[in-house]
């Protein structure tokens, strides 16, 4: 998709975020930064944005793949775990 600017609406949709959220994250720096549009206009590039989405994602997967055989080794220690059989280590 071309680089387009996106109203809040738009954003919104796209991240699944809140719009106190969006606020929040951009003024921690966690956000893309607003473009200013007009007087009383903003909206966000959605080449950033998609950029933004990418990264949450590819954070919150966060995991290593591994064999299958290692991956079935894993979940049976935790389901071990959570029936309180065996300890963490």
């Amino acid at each position: 998709m071309p680089n387009a600017i996106l109203r809040l609406p738009a954003v919104k949709a796209r991240t699944g975020l809140s719009r106190s959220s969006i606020y929040r994250l951009e003024a921690l720096g966690d956000f893309p930064k607003r473009v200013g549009l007009g007087m009383r206009a903003v909206g966000w590039l959605s080449e950033d944005i998609d950029s933004f989405i990418e990264s949450r994602v590819h954070k919150g997967r966060g995991r290593v793949a591994c064999s299958p055989e290692l991956q079935r080794s894993h979940d049976e220690a935790n389901r071990l775990r959570r029936l309180g059989a065996i300890g963490r280590s």
